[in-house]
């Protein structure tokens, strides 16, 4: 296993540790005396985790270590990392959090394209995966907003990352139907 791919494994193995301090530390939040320590514990092992993603994908392509294990792994490790943050950032008792609509958008938004690539797959033989910089945007966004929650960053502004990474990921979403809407057009007209 190549070093790339060994970032990935360790970013997975990262997740439940999150999972675990962001739990902890919802509960402590509902006592008079939340232990501080573990909200900032979750945040270091979430930065920790997303800066292991940037780095991973560096590596593998600085030094050509691209393998079918990475390409399905390193997304999935996101995407479950992300889902996690956002869903237990929304229904936890931090003093800050997402409003529903939220996860509902990222979650939804999720479930079409893995749901549009399987009927594009299925109708038009072979999915195109076309990388678009509003999914960059709404990743980023998405992060940054998990980010202020667990920072605990001016609790009256945390609308405003939210309503940013909310707006890329619709769009982002949109654009992805776009596109998938004419990979079945062009595979009907073939």
């Amino acid at each position: 296993m190549n070093l790339a791919n060994q970032i990935t494994v360790f970013r997975i193995l990262l997740i439940p540790v999150f999972i675990g301090l962001v739990i902890y530390y919802g509960d402590s939040a509902r006592s008079e005396h939340p232990d501080e320590a573990l909200r900032l514990w979750a945040a270091a092992v979430f930065g920790i985790a997303a800066i292991s993603d940037a780095f991973d994908g560096w590596i593998a392509r600085r030094f050509n270590q691209r393998t079918r294990f990475g390409a399905i792994m390193d997304p999935l490790a996101d995407k479950l990392l992300m889902l996690a943050a956002i869903i237990l950032l929304s229904f936890t008792a931090w003093r800050q959090h997402f409003p529903l609509w939220f996860p509902i958008l990222v979650i939804g938004r999720d479930l079409l394209s893995i749901g549009g690539a399987f009927v594009i797959d299925h109708f038009a033989g072979k999915l195109q995966i076309h990388t678009h910089w509003t999914g960059k945007t709404a990743t980023f966004s998405q992060m940054a907003a998990i980010l202020w929650i667990l920072l605990d960053l001016k609790p009256e502004w945390c609308i405003w990352p939210t309503l940013f990474a909310g707006f890329f990921t619709a769009l982002s979403g949109i654009i992805n139907l776009v596109d998938g809407y004419r990979q079945l057009q062009s595979a009907g007209h073939d």
